[in-house]
């Protein structure tokens, strides 16, 4: 089973345990985590559920390729870790 965690960060502002969730996709990840922690689910996913652009997902160490459908694989052993994305630019 795939471990789910949300940085520190993200933490502060929406209750997102650490959980363990069987799917061998990330839509299916996120779905068994949002049925056990529903509030997290709007703050990482948008209307359409889209990883919303503020949130940056890893599966095994790799940026997601599928932040529209998360069809992403995942495997039993992974870990999948949701962070806050960072932006800005040189002044």
């Amino acid at each position: 089973m795939a471990q789910v965690t949300f940085a520190k960060a993200l933490q502060r502002h929406v209750d997102c345990p650490p959980a363990t969730i069987e799917a061998d996709t990330l839509r299916g990840v996120f779905d068994g985590y949002f049925a056990q922690f529903p509030a997290a689910r709007t703050y990482v996913l948008d209307e359409h559920g889209a990883v919303r652009r503020h949130i940056a997902v890893f599966v095994a160490g790799e940026l997601i390729a599928d932040r529209g459908g998360l069809a992403d694989g995942v495997d039993a052993d992974d870990d999948v870790h949701v962070f806050q994305a960072l932006s800005g630019g040189a002044t």
